[in-house]
Formats: C-alpha cells, structure tokens, sequence
C-alpha cells in the first residue's frame, strides 16, 4: 500500500505540542478554547441530534454513531461526544497531545480511542465515520484542499461532517490576532496565520470540491460585555462553523 501523504505541517504541530500540558487548565493557554467550548458544543450536538434523528434530552442520544475529532487535541469535544454515547476516536498529529488526552479520559472514566495520526493516513486505511468533527484545523494546514479531501474521505456516505475556523478580514486580524495573542494574551504570539484564514464562500467551495455538500453555516461572537460566546446565524465575520452531509445513502 502507498503511504498516505501527510498536509501536516510541523511548525504548526510543534506550536500545539509546546502547549500540550496546557490542554485542561481554563486559566492556560487553551482558555479561549475553553471558553467557546459550551458555545460550538451546542452548536455541534444540535446539528448531530438534526441529522440521525437523535433525542438529546435521552441519557445516550449518540449510542451507536461513530465520531471522529480530527486535531482532538487534549480531548475538550471527544469527552463530551463519549458521555453522550458515542464510539469515539481522537486522531492528532501533535504526538504530546495523546498522551495528556488519554491521561484526562482515564480519570474522567471515559473509553475514547486516542491515536497519534493524521486524517490522510486515517483515510488510506478505509477507516469511516457517521461524524466527522474538524474544528480549528484547516488553518493550520498548508493545504487545505488537500487535508478537506481526506477528511471528506472519512465520511461515510449519508455521514454528517463540522468544520469550524476563522474568517480572513480585517476584523478577523484585530480580534483573532492582534486582540487575542497580543493585546489579550490568551494564546502565544504566532498561535495564528493571517494568511491562513479562509472566507466562508472559500470554505464552501473547497467542501464541495472535497465531495461534500454543505447544509448549514453559524458565527460564534464574543461579547466583551457578558464574557461570552454565542451562535449567530448573520455575523460570521471572525469565528465559524459550517455543516456538511456527504451523499450517497
């Protein structure tokens, strides 16, 4: 079998292992996470409960679906994805990420397959998913063509795939940037790529191209006032997140 080649990039992976102990602490370099993460849960529990048909206010309404969190990190969405009844597995390329992620499910009780990978090797193994979750990802990848392909490939067909990153406008370098790593400090100068960013109409097109066919698209907003995020179906100006279905059943 030819080996899968890798959209990796290694500058990118050492920033996040650098940071890898970080993952659990909400005050460390992973509180913007953290804070935004009741907000793009919500977002992702909905639009899997819409699509299978699932009843969230049941014990386990995720029995029986097969999630992937590709870039899974210390595990912030595989945790709740498993207590809501899922078969999960968290794949990362960052390999000091594995470890922690795993450390923090044993305590928490929790049976997640953790796995120092990529979503080109996953796909090279016909490895398939009822839900792909892609969050934060795409921007830190040289090719993002290229990685949507594979990760579109770990869809199975009639499968639900989320993809979530930030928008490249002006705002978006003042907020993502210049607001969070330099005024802010929430995360280390360079966490982040100006150029990197991709529009939503760009997302669109590369989801489309990967063989995918997006349904839905949100902005998270921050609101400096009440200190929080919430889901706006307008204002997708810096943060969002999209849903795509892959068709085929």
């Amino acid at each position: 079998m030819q080996a899968a080649r890798s959209t990796v990039d290694a500058g990118e992976i050492a920033k996040f292992e650098a940071m890898a102990a970080e993952w659990w602490d909400p005050n460390g370099k992973f509180k913007p996470l953290h804070m935004l993460n009741p907000c793009r849960l919500n977002y992702i529990t909905a639009q899997i409960a819409a699509e299978f048909d699932r009843d969230l206010g049941t014990s386990r309404p995720f029995a029986g679906l097969r999630v992937l969190d590709i870039g899974c990190g210390g595990g912030l969405l595989c945790e709740p994805m498993a207590r809501l009844g899922a078969d999960v597995v968290g794949a990362d390329a960052a390999e000091r990420n594995i470890p922690v992620a795993q450390l923090h499910a044993e305590q928490s009780g929790l049976e997640i397959d953790y796995r120092h990978t990529t979503a080109e090797a996953l796909a090279a193994q016909d490895e398939r998913f009822d839900v792909v979750l892609n969050m934060e990802v795409v921007e830190h990848v040289p090719d993002p063509a290229e990685y949507l392909a594979a990760c579109a490939a770990l869809v199975r067909p009639g499968g639900l795939h989320l993809c979530s990153t930030i928008n490249r406008n002006t705002k978006s370098f003042a907020m993502a940037i210049v607001g969070a790593e330099y005024v802010m400090r929430w995360l280390p100068k360079g966490t982040h790529e100006w150029s990197k960013f991709i529009t939503p109409e760009e997302l669109y097109k590369l989801l489309e191209s990967a063989g995918l066919e997006p349904v839905d698209r949100k902005g998270y907003v921050f609101n400096p006032v009440s200190w929080s995020w919430s889901i706006s179906a307008r204002d997708l100006s810096v943060n969002y997140v999209t849903a795509s279905v892959k068709p085929g059943v």
